[in-house]
């Protein structure tokens, strides 16, 4: 392989920073506040910031990856942090954005593929797979430095409140993927340490956790429990319940504006 090929391989995609452009002018246009309806510009906001996240949780699996032995990372273009380079149009970007607009969920759905014979060491495996919820985790520590610091005092409330609403989508990506369920970062932390016999009959189940997960989250006891932790999360990180149920509401821009903005104080 060339060093060409190499450094083409390793460049930031256009479109990622086409991601990041959108994502900054979006928030601006959100703080600037110059809008009456704001919701269409925070609606954009946290798409755009959104894959960006889905981004660089798989540029967080790939790199794992590369320092842990698998040096074909690089020519699949797993590191320009091109969202379509991640497996599949479909699962890499609709499916984690309709999962927002449905539920307001946050549920990554991109992938990359890992040759996984290249890797030697179970600890490897193990932290390839929890690479991509902990960069989650700490992007919901920046997105919500601002409300524990008190860096918000006099912010609009649209955008107060659009990036709460974009934080909690990273804490229910952080959570849920981490549940051991086939097809999700959480069993790919424990299926090194099973045994050969116990994985083969765990895979056919994988193509379908993603899915499973997020059906479950429509059954009414599942959800209120799933929702109470996400709840109890946030307002650790000093982030409200009503800041985010009114992101939501902004998001959902074509349901219109929230009748009535309590500023969070």
């Amino acid at each position: 392989m060339s060093a060409t090929h190499t450094h083409s391989g390793r460049r930031i995609s256009p479109i990622f920073l086409g991601l990041l452009a959108v994502a900054g002018v979006s928030a601006w246009g959100v703080w600037a506040d110059f809008a009456a309806h704001p919701g269409f510009a925070v609606f954009l906001f946290v798409t755009s910031a959104w894959i960006v996240s889905l981004c660089l949780h798989e540029y967080a699996h790939a790199r794992t990856a590369l320092h842990g032995g698998d040096i074909s990372i690089g020519a699949k273009g797993y590191l320009t942090l091109n969202p379509f380079k991640y497996t599949h149009a479909l699962l890499s970007i609709v499916l984690p954005v309709l999962f927002v607009i449905l539920g307001g969920i946050g549920l990554p759905g991109g992938a990359v593929f890992i040759e996984r014979h290249r890797i030697r060491g179970r600890v490897k495996h193990s932290l390839i797979s929890a690479a991509g919820p902990l960069t989650n985790a700490v992007l919901a520590l920046v997105l919500t430095a601002p409300f524990w610091l008190g860096l918000l005092d006099g912010a609009p409330v649209a955008f107060r409140c659009a990036l709460a609403f974009l934080a909690m989508l990273q804490v229910t990506a952080a959570i849920l993927n981490f549940l051991p369920v086939p097809g999700l970062d959480g069993y790919g932390v424990l299926e090194p340490w099973l045994s050969h016999k116990v994985r083969r009959q765990v895979e056919p189940f994988a193509p379908v956790g993603l899915i499973a997960v997020f059906a479950c989250l429509w059954i009414p006891e599942v959800n209120a429990v799933f929702w109470d932790g996400i709840d109890s999360v946030m307002s650790a990180l000093g982030v409200s319940e009503s800041e985010t149920r009114l992101g939501l509401e902004y998001f959902r821009f074509w349901e219109g504006e929230p009748e009535f903005v309590v500023i969070p104080g």
